[in-house]
């Protein structure tokens, strides 16, 4: 069965180096990569939607500079050495607020995961990751995504980090993404708990064991770091045995309104070489 991966771009080194990333994850599989653009005729996204309309120069303009920068990055990966007959590229140029364009790419086209960069053209150096990437993890719920930092390697995850507080029920098909990823990899899966206290309530131990159940067909251990904080405990875990990938579960916001707008996780973001793969809560 053919995948369907989207790959957003802004031309920038870092939406490449994603591109890269998601043809060597999916280099034995038959895929179509939707390659999307979404262009806006001035930083303001609003200020465009009113002003700009088809046919105008600022439109027409904006317009062809997308389709030109998807013509040349086409032409990028004619020259590359791993080209594949299984991989077709399908390039889409479109005029809209670019969260909203991916939603439509997904639904449209049956998108199964969406591979980006962390940064794009701005590359703010004091922020984790751009608006871009965050509002596309927060809001895109009906797809996962793996956001790729610049200095991701380019190759195949065999260690996927995966932090819990087992503090909430998981439904298999929330996982389905992660499990198939481990298997298709040949990687492991390291269940990270960062305590805060000696043992595991009912409840938690419960949905452990439920966890373990749902892992059955993928190698993979449990992990306990105690009395940190969770940002720096999922980087010095990361960080020690050299793993490739974090996969969370995005519940009802509380990964992103604790992690992401977390001091310490700058540290992450700046330091980071691993991949994220973000999966959603499909209760909400």
């Amino acid at each position: 069965m053919k995948r369907k991966i989207l790959l957003p771009t802004d031309f920038s080194k870092n939406a490449w180096h994603a591109i890269n990333y998601a043809i060597e994850l999916y280099k034995n599989d038959q895929c179509d990569f939707y390659i999307l653009n979404v262009y806006t005729a001035t930083g303001n996204i609003i200020e465009s939607l009113i002003n700009m309309e088809p046919g105008s120069e600022l439109y027409e303009t904006a317009k062809l500079e997308s389709e030109n920068g998807l013509a040349k990055i086409l032409d990028m990966l004619a020259f590359k050495d791993n080209n594949t007959p299984k991989h077709h590229f399908k390039p889409i140029s479109t005029f809209n607020n670019t969260v909203e364009a991916i939603k439509n790419v997904v639904e449209e086209k049956d998108i199964e995961m969406i591979i980006m960069g962390t940064k794009g053209k701005t590359n703010y150096r004091k922020t984790v990751y751009g608006s871009t990437a965050i509002n596309v993890m927060e809001k895109v719920r009906n797809c996962p995504v793996i956001v790729v930092p610049k200095m991701a390697k380019h190759h195949l995850p065999k260690e996927i980090v995966f932090p819990t507080g087992f503090k909430t029920p998981f439904k298999k098909r929330e996982l389905n993404h992660l499990i198939e990823l481990a298997k298709k990899c040949e990687a492991s899966i390291r269940v990270l708990h960062i305590s805060l206290k000696n043992k595991l309530s009912d409840v938690q131990l419960n949905n452990k064991k439920l966890l373990k159940e749902y892992f059955e067909g993928v190698p993979y251990t449990f992990h306990t770091l105690s009395y940190m904080e969770i940002p720096v405990a999922i980087n010095c875990f990361v960080e020690s045995r050299g793993s490739d990938m974090v996969a969370f579960i995005n519940k009802k916001h509380i990964f992103f309104g604790s992690m992401l707008t977390h001091p310490l996780v700058k540290d992450i973001g700046q330091k980071s070489k691993v991949p994220i793969l973000v999966m959603h809560d499909l209760r909400n």
